[in-house]
């Protein structure tokens, strides 16, 4: 099967930063696709090297068969795009905004109608854009984006500043696209959205490929502890490190007045002394996570 996309050595340059150096990667039909990286990493290059939005230096990439640069009239009725950033006409109400984003690709007002609904917007169909809360945006830019019924999509960090309710509410809708048939493209700061939503995932930094693979893969094959915590008091640090050791050594043993944790690679007799002892109110055992595998790979310094 032809992948859907197909990257080869692609590279682009700003003056002397080198964005994206030498990334190769394929996405395959029906799959939801991630790229994952700190700010400067890269990805949005790539993304919009992928969309046809900017020219490549160097390298091969291919998008449903075709090369989006130069800029492919064929290309464009079967992609949907979301940018960062999300700009409306001024002072359309949120059906007049998607009636004339789908008679941009000559779509019936019906099937703008519908996609308010596919959307969950019904209610807010006649509220004026600016009126509009951060997820309500979100959402009509996601049915901005599907108004034309595209086969590939690509969202580029779609629930960056949305409240917690905002942004499960829109992975239900990414789901939504993802299980219809589309192939998915995702860009985002967030990792348990990626854990949660893709199917692979690509960790980008400094513009090369870091690892690529399932979250759930790529998680197994890093070398972590797992952290075991319980309601403080309940047991003291001396006690809490000899018991870490009696079971086989720890990575670490906390206390801040909260919660009791040890880390550790042999979790079940630790479990088990916690229990001996009565010791396992508030317990939380934790291992690890894609984000854990993300600071492994790009480090834990801030970048602005």
């Amino acid at each position: 099967m032809v992948a859907t996309i197909a990257v080869r050595d692609l590279k682009k340059s700003y003056g002397s930063v080198l964005a994206v150096d030498g990334i190769s990667f394929e996405v395959e039909q029906g799959e939801f696709f991630g790229i994952l990286g700190p700010n400067g990493a890269g990805k949005t290059t790539t993304l919009e090297i992928l969309e046809g939005l900017r020219e490549p230096d160097a390298g091969q990439v291919t998008v449903l068969g075709m090369q989006p640069w130069p800029r492919n009239a064929a290309l464009l009725p079967r992609i949907g795009v979301q940018l960062q950033a999300s700009s409306f006409f001024e002072r359309l109400t949120a059906r007049e905004q998607l009636r004339t984003f789908a008679s941009l690709y000559g779509v019936s007002q019906q099937r703008a109608d519908e996609m308010l609904s596919t959307v969950g917007l019904d209610d807010r169909a006649d509220a004026r854009t600016e009126k509009l809360s951060g997820g309500q945006a979100q959402r009509l830019s996601i049915a901005c984006t599907l108004v034309h019924d595209p086969e590939l999509v690509f969202l580029d960090e779609p629930t960056g500043a949305l409240d917690p309710q905002a942004r499960r509410n829109l992975w239900d809708l990414l789901r939504q696209i993802n299980s219809d048939g589309r192939t998915v493209v995702l860009t985002t700061h967030h990792m348990d959205e990626a854990e949660i939503l893709c199917d692979r995932v690509a960790i980008m930094d400094h513009g090369k490929i870091l690892q690529a693979g399932p979250p759930a893969a790529l998680v197994r094959g890093l070398d972590s502890p797992v952290r075991i915590s319980v309601e403080s008091g309940q047991l003291d640090l001396a006690g809490a490190r000899k018991l870490a050791a009696s079971a086989g050594g720890t990575d670490g043993v906390t206390d801040d007045g909260v919660s009791l944790t040890i880390a550790t690679r042999e979790p079940a007799p630790v479990l088990a002394g916690l229990a001996e002892q009565h010791a396992l109110t508030g317990l939380r055992v934790q291992g690890a996570t894609l984000e854990d595998v993300f600071l492994s790979l790009t480090g834990r310094e801030y970048r602005a």
